[in-house]
């Protein structure tokens, strides 16, 4: 089902249109009474990644020193899948 709401709709009822989303339903967004958007729901195979360098994590500096010994490549390989 689609639904029209304007922003201000939108601002007040964000977490309703969340889980209305959530199962299933689209919305256009007008602003100035005009489409602006669309909020649709992701398809279910989607996965939401940071390149990494953007992700907060990977570019922390070091705090200490790893309690089992493991190197910051080994909690790399374990944290991002890869040898970075």
């Amino acid at each position: 089902m689609q639904s029209t709401i304007n922003t201000k709709e939108l601002r007040t009822s964000l977490s309703k249109i969340i889980e209305s989303v959530k199962r299933g339903e689209r919305f256009i967004v007008l602003y100035k009474n005009k489409p602006a958007f669309q909020i649709v729901p992701l398809d279910e195979d989607v996965e939401i990644t940071l390149p990494l360098s953007q992700d907060p994590l990977y570019k922390a500096k070091a705090l200490g020193e790893s309690s089992n010994g493991a190197s910051a490549k080994d909690h790399d390989s374990i944290l991002y899948g890869n040898d970075s």
